[in-house]
């Protein structure tokens, strides 16, 4: 029987293994609300009633995938990164919490949160109250969404570094906390690591605001930012010119202390896909990301043995060869949904040369909305369509959300065990 990681080693290099390998919860955008964590769990009979769920990472409220779970739903991958969360504190000093579904959980010491008017959830970066808040988790609702903080703009007196705070040299901490978790990950299991060390990912308008900084500066607005490629297009370059530098000199520390251990890295969650197709054009990616995405992954490639991962949402088929073209031997979360994404029609064009990691099962309308047949059906039909001749780790399309039937994602995992084999 291979191990996970001759497992998911094999997929990745277009061959077929036993089975199909899985992930959950391996990375941020490849993981399960906290709700629907705890609900599994119980229904699995992990836990008793009431014990709490950590919420790992606090800005999309991802719960923890505990090595029992892994080992129940035979995922294969495990994540490695730092341990700051999006808003800036570190996952530490547990204390209890309950989200608005009444789920009990767990959140980290810097968790402080307050609730304004009208019964929004306020969060602060770095936990701290005597700052604005940077983040608000609407009354009801299942995350957080960044609070822009855009100082006023002044174009004659713009400053690069404004927007390259949060791109500086990796700190000793970081690196011996990678190390050590790495060697603990290897020696303890037999898990695939995709490594998500940050800095690598070039106008990923989720981090623009930067929830994480206190008093953020430069071009911070979503809107602002997206304008800016266009209005500010040679600054916006120089900016990613010297993140990419920057980048690519936190990986090589980052090397010599995880080495081989690490099967993929996350570089790039930028996304690029609108669900009728990309929301630039193939010369504007080609003009104005390629060259960095290609320049990170050139490096990965010479220096070390890891694949590379790129998570890109929605309908980016007209993007595919040049994603393919800048060095990405992975891709996610394939949303299928979206138009020109066919999974029979991806894998006959693009299956030889990349790696999808993803596109499980749709988790718009099917996981949440659809019947446990549906679910049984639409997962059958992924495994089969995308698992011919490896290049696919099966995951859901993007994370699994609250809400869900917990009837729907039993199903899903009951289908990959049963359906999942070569």
């Amino acid at each position: 029987m291979l191990t996970s990681r001759e497992r998911v080693n094999l997929a990745l290099n277009h061959q077929e293994a036993d089975r199909i390998p899985v992930d959950l919860g391996a990375s941020p955008v490849t993981g399960m609300q906290v709700d629907t964590v705890y609900k599994l769990r119980q229904a699995l009979r992990l836990d008793a009633p009431g014990t709490p769920v950590k919420v790992v990472e606090p800005y999309q409220m991802l719960g923890e995938i505990k090595a029992d779970l892994r080992e129940a739903l035979d995922v294969d991958v495990v994540g490695l990164g730092k341990r700051a969360t999006m808003f800036g504190f570190k996952n530490d000093n547990w204390k209890t919490w309950t989200t608005f579904a009444g789920t009990p959980v767990l959140v980290p010491e810097g968790f402080n949160t307050d609730p304004d008017a009208n019964g929004d959830i306020l969060m602060y970066p770095e936990g701290d109250k005597s700052v604005p808040p940077s983040g608000r988790m609407p009354k009801g609702g299942f995350y957080f969404d960044s609070i822009p903080r855009q100082v006023a703009l002044d174009d004659n007196h713009l400053k690069l570094e404004d927007n390259l705070e949060e791109f500086g040299p990796i700190s000793g901490e970081d690196l011996a906390d990678l190390g050590r978790e790495a060697e603990r990950i290897w020696k303890e299991t037999d898990k695939a690591l995709l490594g998500n060390f940050g800095g690598t990912a070039f106008g990923d308008i989720a981090l623009v605001p930067g929830p994480w900084l206190k008093h953020p500066k430069g071009i911070r607005d979503v809107e602002e930012w997206y304008v800016s490629t266009v209005t500010r297009r040679d600054f916006v370059y120089k900016i990613f010119e010297r993140q990419c530098e920057i980048g690519i000199n936190n990986l090589a520390k980052i090397h010599q202390v995880v080495g081989e251990r690490v099967t993929a890295v996350f570089v790039s969650g930028t996304d690029f896909g609108q669900q009728n197709g990309p929301f630039i054009s193939p010369q504007t990616y080609r003009d104005l990301f390629k060259p960095f995405n290609k320049a990170v992954n050139d490096w990965v490639h010479k220096n070390t043995k890891w694949k590379t991962f790129v998570h890109s949402c929605g309908s980016v088929r007209a993007l595919i060869p040049d994603f393919i073209e800048a060095g990405f031997d992975i891709l996610n979360p394939v949303q299928c949904s979206a138009a020109r994404m066919a999974p029979d029609e991806l894998k006959k064009e693009f299956g030889e040369r990349v790696t999808f990691w993803g596109g499980g099962v749709d988790t718009q309308k099917t996981l949440p909305f659809g019947t446990a047949e549906d679910v049984r059906k639409e997962v059958s039909a992924r495994l089969h369509a995308f698992g011919k001749g490896g290049g696919y780790i099966f995951n859901t399309t993007h994370n699994v959300q609250a809400g869900i039937p917990i009837e729907n994602v039993l199903a899903m995992y009951e289908t990959v065990r049963n359906c999942g084999r070569y």
